[in-house]
């Protein structure tokens, strides 16, 4: 999954930080050092997707933007995972219930999956990335 990008715009009344996701266009957090607005951001970022996730609505793709008050905002790793997850179902065009058939899943327990609350076990999701073609990559990389 891309990383979207968060606009940290300084509030000079209150002082700290106003987050928000131009990506989404509504939510809106705010902290009061840049690092609590990170961990703001992507508790509003998971809450966003996942409006997204149960109203059944594509993800807007992540705009390219520039600028110091753009700051990219990562998912955890199966967050993540489960965006993609959803992503791919979504463009397989196959409803949950055939999905579930092809998983070997109850209907009931699609959601589960989707869910970026629900703590869901990595192999699931790499099975289930499998049945529409897919292929779970993972990475470790120099921190930043």
């Amino acid at each position: 999954m891309e990383h979207y990008l968060a606009l940290f715009e300084p509030d000079l009344k209150a002082g700290g930080y106003t987050v928000t996701f131009p990506d989404f266009g509504y939510g809106v957090t705010q902290g009061e050092t840049a690092e609590e607005g990170v961990e703001m951001a992507q508790d509003l970022l998971m809450l966003t997707i996942g409006d997204y996730i149960r109203e059944g609505k594509q993800l807007p793709r992540p705009a390219r933007r520039r600028g110091a008050r753009f700051r990219p905002v990562p998912l955890p790793a199966l967050q993540s995972a489960k965006v993609d997850l959803y992503t791919a179902f979504l463009e397989s065009g196959l409803k949950k219930a055939e999905f579930a058939r092809r998983i070997g899943i109850p209907k009931t327990r699609i959601e589960r999956l989707f869910s970026l609350r629900h703590h869901s076990r990595l192999d699931r999701i790499e099975a289930a990335l499998a049945a529409l073609g897919k292929r779970l990559h993972v990475e470790a990389r120099d921190a930043a």
